[in-house]
């Protein structure tokens, strides 16, 4: 699993596994971070690659004092499931 990366010139948190990049796009407005879509690739899918993106960029979140707010529904479903990350939605 590779390291959480903020690829902030295409507003997405990035996230490389078996040669394969999993990504989620965002919009940061204020202390505010809003999911807009989770991805992950196919050969992924099924592994918690999507999974582990979400606890890393929610852990990000965390360290800068920002409320998460999910449009996608994947995002939405995984924060309402995380006892550790639920309270970043805003």
């Amino acid at each position: 699993m590779g390291d959480l990366r903020n690829n902030r010139d295409q507003s997405r948190y990035e996230m490389d596994e078996e040669g394969h990049t999993s990504y989620a796009d965002y919009r940061r407005q204020g202390d505010q971070l809003y999911l807009d879509y989770v991805y992950a690739p196919p050969p992924l899918r099924g592994s918690g690659a999507a999974g582990r993106l979400m606890a890393a960029l929610a852990a990000d979140a965390r360290a800068q004092n920002l409320r998460i707010i999910p449009i996608c529904g994947y995002a939405s479903a995984w924060l309402r499931r995380s006892h550790e990350f639920r309270d970043l939605v805003g």
